[in-house]
């Protein structure tokens, strides 16, 4: 069965300073295609907007634990997860309490480090469970490179980029690729980018098609072919609070993240294979 060739956990921050890339879409979306195709995932949702948490049927009031009480230390991952809508897709939610957190931490040593060492503390937990064990953490960014974003590649093991196929998506990415060289070389040496993922494209407009290829240029097989296509239904989808695989399984954007969820998947079993 997929989801247990292995026990360890996988970390993939979702980046990109970018705001409207299509992150939480992504999140929410690749975390239900993976549980689909049998993984145990769990959200963290690193974004004081807390979009990801309303997109998989969280509402604010039933947001009791939050990431903010994670990486001040009032509770653990374990303790603040809570199941959603879909079988496999567990959420750690987010309010606007994370804005004052930079606040909260300023006399802080550890400060990039308290999300890292929450999802070790987590990992280490669903290591010795015999049972349903989480085999990936996705978290979804709020779109700047500030203390959160920080926290979540430091986190991680490897970042996914989502890219809007539009005019200017390369101008963010370079700055993007350099946050994760410096986090790199300075405070988590494993960090590598997973891969990156083309969103709302739209194969009839010669944009899309010109941004497709230079993105492909500057990043080569680090593109994933599965391209996100801008699909009316994949927008339509967190106002009703579902991931689009539960709200139109049948539609061209549902059918992506399946496409998606395998290409990393895959990835995946050629990093542990390597």
């Amino acid at each position: 069965m997929a989801g247990m060739h292995s026990r360890a956990v996988r970390t993939l921050a979702i980046a990109n300073q970018k705001g409207g890339v299509g992150k939480t879409t992504t999140a929410i979306n690749l975390g239900t295609a993976l549980a689909a195709v049998g993984e145990q995932v769990l959200i963290i949702d690193l974004d004081p907007q807390g979009n990801a948490s309303t997109g998989v049927g969280v509402p604010p009031e039933a947001r009791h634990a939050t990431t903010f009480d994670v990486l001040t230390g009032k509770v653990s991952i374990t303790k603040a997860m809570m199941a959603t809508a879909v079988p496999g897709l567990s959420i750690v939610p987010a309010n606007s309490d994370l804005v004052g957190l930079e606040t909260d931490l300023m006399s802080e040593q550890n400060r990039p480090f308290r999300l890292r060492d929450a999802v070790a503390a987590f990992a280490s937990e669903q290591r010795v469970r015999t049972d349903a064990a989480v085999s990936y953490v996705l978290i979804d960014c709020p779109p700047s490179l500030n203390l959160l974003t920080l926290n979540s590649m430091v986190a991680a093991d490897a970042v996914l980029v989502p890219v809007q196929c539009e005019f200017f998506a390369l101008e963010g990415i370079s700055q993007l690729k350099e946050t994760i060289d410096q986090i790199k070389a300075t405070l988590n040496p494993a960090l590598e980018i997973q891969g990156v993922v083309l969103t709302m494209h739209d194969a009839r407009t010669a944009l899309s098609r010109e941004v497709a290829s230079e993105v492909r240029q500057f990043f080569g097989s680090k593109v994933y072919q599965t391209m996100i296509p801008r699909n009316v239904k994949v927008a339509e989808a967190p106002s009703h609070g579902k991931p689009i695989l539960l709200y139109d399984y049948e539609c061209p954007g549902s059918q992506a993240y399946i496409g998606l969820a395998r290409e990393i998947i895959d990835r995946e079993r050629h990093y542990k294979a390597a």
